[in-house]
């Protein structure tokens, strides 16, 4: 039995860092550029996999360049990949602006990830694992395989992050998975805007609507974790930002790493927040993610 099995968009990632963003009509100097595999739940997943555990993904990538570079990727991490096929077209992208500091803006293009429709065998695939990790699509026909999936998986625990794209739908169409998930990553902006209330009443109403585990991060404030009714608040790990694409995935690998491992939420919540540290301070999603020797 495999310990993370994830589901969600297999993106190439193109990021542009600029000492700040232009303003209509201007040109702003790009200072570098770095590129390579993403998406949300996959990021978690190679996480998982640099830190010791058995993984592998449910996915689409394309016919392109750059789905072979993805799906390579994913194989040198040592993520199965028996469930990710290659489809004709062109392989999901993710364009990124990256200011100093390290904030930045993301564009997705889907691509053949529009396609993913899950068969059985994707079925008895996750039904094989002890966690399901699941994260956003663009568009409607993959958002509602994800849906039709929760009572086909009955026993698997699910882990959702569900990102911006999923919050922009409202409490209304993302409400079953929330009210499915055994832990649930959201940051502090993502929460209030699906709930309409600061971070901690907002974590309060999704732990009441029947996720176990709240998981919120806070950027340099840290984390806030609600589990059992009771809310804990952990202090973010000192580093230098670099880049903050993929420290809310890198959060949910460390997380996630500890729970499998018997930790409590307070203390998954710790070792997240230090792979998040760890991945920040390096460019791009990936580069920066710890081994478990490194939490440890």
């Amino acid at each position: 039995m495999m310990d993370v099995v994830g589901l969600g968009a297999l993106n190439w990632d193109r990021l542009y860092f600029v000492e700040r963003p232009a303003g209509p009509g201007e040109e702003v100097p790009v200072e570098s550029i770095s590129e390579g595999p993403g998406g949300s739940a996959a990021n978690t997943i190679v996480g998982l996999a640099r830190l010791g555990l058995e993984t592998g993904f449910v996915g689409r990538v394309g016919t392109d360049a750059e789905g072979r570079l993805i799906l390579d990727d994913l194989e040198r991490e040592g993520v199965d990949t028996s469930r990710v096929k290659r489809v004709e077209g062109r392989s999901g992208m993710i364009a990124g602006v990256v200011e100093k500091g390290g904030e930045r803006a993301l564009y997705a293009y889907p691509g053949v990830n529009r396609a993913l429709a899950l068969e059985e065998d994707d079925v008895d695939y996750i039904m094989r694992s002890r966690f399901l990790h699941m994260s956003s699509f663009v568009g409607e026909a993959s958002f509602e395989a994800q849906k039709g999936l929760l009572d086909r998986i009955r026993g698997v625990r699910l882990s959702l992050a569900p990102g911006s794209l999923y919050v922009s739908r409202g409490l209304g169409q993302i409400g079953p998975l929330i009210e499915r998930a055994e832990v649930l990553f959201l940051n502090r902006e993502e929460t209030e805007a699906l709930t309409g209330r600061g971070y901690r009443a907002g974590a309060g109403l999704l732990h009441e609507m029947g996720a176990k585990i709240v998981a919120v991060t806070l950027g340099a404030r840290g984390c806030y974790v609600l589990a059992g009714g009771k809310g804990v608040k952990i202090r973010a790990h000192p580093t230098t930002v670099v880049d903050t694409t993929g420290a809310g995935d890198a959060f949910a690998a460390g997380f996630l790493y500890g729970l499998l491992g018997g930790r409590k939420p307070e203390e998954a919540a710790r070792l997240g927040s230090m792979a998040a540290s760890m991945c920040i301070a390096r460019p791009g999603a990936r580069e920066g993610l710890p081994r478990a020797g490194d939490l440890e």
